[in-house]
């Protein structure tokens, strides 16, 4: 299936590793034009040069979006190489596991600054253009512990903050032709994340993990969240808009 993404120009934050990064690669492979940021220089290296593989072209930029001056000095740079941002993909994230009458004012504010605000700072960015084309694509990478119990109390409540803005964004941005959805990741393993952390340190609490909670017996890859969020930014999914989809091998057990 042809999904029409070559030569568009697509933007992944936190490409340098895990879904980032796999994400990116889905899109190179469909031809489109890659921006990516990471805050480590040697990983961003390396999956600049796995995209580049593809033959893919590709801007690459060491990053922290949690701050406003480098996110939008991101944002510059991809326009002045481009000169146009077809989608944004916000996939920067991620969770600390601080006992909760521990958690102090300032780890709230920085775990919604890193999964939330950060995505709220580089859609904003992004917007004006977009509007100024007439298209664009924005997707948010949240967790099904955005739609349901599950995780740490300041990770959901991040995650939860992402689902309710794109449902906004979508409505508000639906008259510009932009379209804003969301992905909800279940449990994904990959080498340097925090659950294949967790299989190692405790290879028998995983094993009862994955028994417990994963109906398909296994954690998800990478790949099979990019798949869908490559056909989520394609035409294919045109009608698609507000929308939060679940990729977790019915781990989760909300009905909606």
């Amino acid at each position: 299936m042809d999904l029409g993404l070559k030569d568009k120009v697509v933007i992944v934050t936190g490409a340098s590793r895990g879904i980032g990064k796999a994400i990116a690669l889905g899109f190179a492979a469909e031809g489109a034009r890659m921006s990516i940021c990471g805050r480590t220089p040697e990983t961003l290296e390396a999956s600049t040069n796995e995209i580049q593989s593809l033959g893919a072209e590709v801007l690459a930029r060491p990053t922290d979006v949690t701050q406003g001056e480098d996110a939008e000095a991101f944002v510059k740079e991809t326009l002045d190489k481009y000169g146009r941002i077809d989608v944004l993909i916000n996939n920067v994230g991620g969770s600390r596991w601080t006992p909760t009458p521990e958690i102090s004012d300032q780890e709230w504010h920085e775990i919604l600054d890193l999964n939330f605000v950060s995505a709220a700072r580089m859609s904003r960015a992004v917007i004006p253009t977009m509007q100024e084309q007439g298209s664009g694509v924005i997707i948010m990478i949240s967790s099904i512990y955005g739609r349901e119990g599950g995780g740490h109390i300041t990770y959901n409540a991040a995650k939860a903050a992402g689902i309710s803005m794109s449902k906004s964004l979508a409505r508000e941005l639906a008259q510009d032709n932009i379209r804003v959805n969301n992905v909800a990741p279940g449990s994904i393993l990959f080498p340097g994340g925090g659950w294949a952390r967790r299989q190692k340190a405790d290879p028998e609490g995983m094993a009862a993990f994955v028994k417990s909670d994963m109906p398909l017996g296994r954690f998800g890859k990478p790949e099979e969240i990019a798949n869908v969020v490559v056909f989520l930014a394609s035409e294919r999914a045109s009608l698609v808009t507000g929308a939060c989809i679940n990729v977790d091998g019915c781990q989760s057990h909300s009905n909606i």
